[in-house]
């Protein structure tokens, strides 16, 4: 498989607003594997409107936090990283939501579901720290 990501020469001295250090590409693997994992589970589902209504909604937000974090370490400024990781937040909160769903419905493997909702939740707590810490380290000029 092909990665797109930047090699850790490329990594060192990234454009933006600052260095990617091994823990944001520790993170940026690691939203990939859950990524991966979220699209596995819902293809092991049956066949129905309630499964694929669900899983179509976890196949577009799951993903999504992997995919917003590439992009929030790739920020143009401060405020566009602020601004990608509030997005990061919503869609792991509600990729946490829909795996409640599948919890509560039966809907999926159970084992790999168990997983997923800790990790889903693993991930809500990561970037809502990292949002909380980048905007108390952020103070908007006032004009």
């Amino acid at each position: 498989m092909a990665d797109c990501g930047l090699t850790d020469n490329e990594a060192a001295v990234r454009p933006g607003i600052g260095q990617m250090d091994a823990q944001s590409r520790e993170l940026e693997r690691r939203t990939k594997a859950f990524a991966l994992r979220i699209l596995a589970f819902v293809a092991g589902f049956p066949k129905t409107l309630v499964s694929d209504s669900v899983g179509y909604q976890l196949v577009r937000c799951g993903p999504s936090v992997g995919a917003n974090y590439r992009e929030a370490n790739r920020a143009e400024s401060r405020d566009d990283f602020i601004h990608k990781i509030g997005i990061i937040e919503k869609e792991a909160s509600e990729t946490c939501y829909w795996l409640e769903l599948c919890e509560e419905a039966g809907i999926g493997d159970a084992a790999e579901r168990q997983w997923l909702l800790k990790e889903s939740t693993e991930l809500l707590a990561i970037f809502t720290r990292i949002g909380k810490t980048a905007k108390s380290r952020y103070r908007k000029p006032r004009l």
